[in-house]
């Protein structure tokens, strides 16, 4: 009897500190995701803002992660609610809420599908960074291509498709590195924060 009033408090407990973690996490990352270099057209180079999400993807499991990430978009796309006006017809609308926001962000959430190891973490990263990449350069190309210069990084620019690549790689690969680089420094000291052995 008693074990079976323990179960449901344990549980409740969990579901607390999930939710707690979370919304500590996602607020971390939008206050990481406002320190940044702005570009013209959107994107920039954050305080590793990508970070919190990964920890707690990897810490609760992907789709936990895949929750907290999609909540985090919701609150980019809001934050970033100005850019929609660029939109000249609905379609185009749903292609920047989409894919600037929230598939970009949600996918994040994926990288604690490869497990909890520090390699695994690294491999998370790289993955999710990457699908993101290819979010903002389908929306580079598609939506944002008509603002195209003539010249970009000292290159003449005639397809949509390179500018948004070159214009989307850079701050993503410089991104990607920065998140690798801090999350493999402190994986040894923060590990069980990324195993979640403390929860056991």
């Amino acid at each position: 009897m008693e074990t079976n009033m323990e179960q449901p408090t344990t549980k409740g407990k969990r579901i607390t500190l999930m939710l707690v973690e979370s919304a500590l996490m996602i607020a971390i990352a939008t206050v990481c995701s406002l320190v940044k270099i702005d570009l013209p057209l959107g994107g920039g180079v954050t305080i590793v803002s990508m970070l919190p999400l990964v920890i707690i993807s990897h810490r609760y499991g992907a789709p936990w992660g895949l929750l907290t990430a999609f909540v985090y978009s919701i609150g980019q796309m809001l934050l970033g609610l100005d850019n929609v006006a660029y939109a000249d017809s609905f379609l185009m609308g749903a292609g920047i809420v989409m894919l600037d926001y929230i598939l970009p962000y949600t996918v994040i959430g994926l990288s604690g599908i490869f497990g909890k190891k520090r390699s695994s973490v690294a491999i998370g990263i790289a993955v999710t960074f990457t699908l993101r990449f290819l979010c903002h350069l389908t929306a580079g190309a598609w939506i944002w291509g008509v603002w195209m210069p003539e010249q970009f990084m000292g290159l003449p620019m005639t397809n949509p498709w390179i500018y948004s690549a070159l214009y989307n790689g850079w701050y993503m690969a410089v991104e990607l590195i920065a998140t690798e680089i801090v999350a493999m420094l402190i994986y040894g000291p923060l590990k069980k924060f990324f195993t979640g052995e403390d929860l056991k």
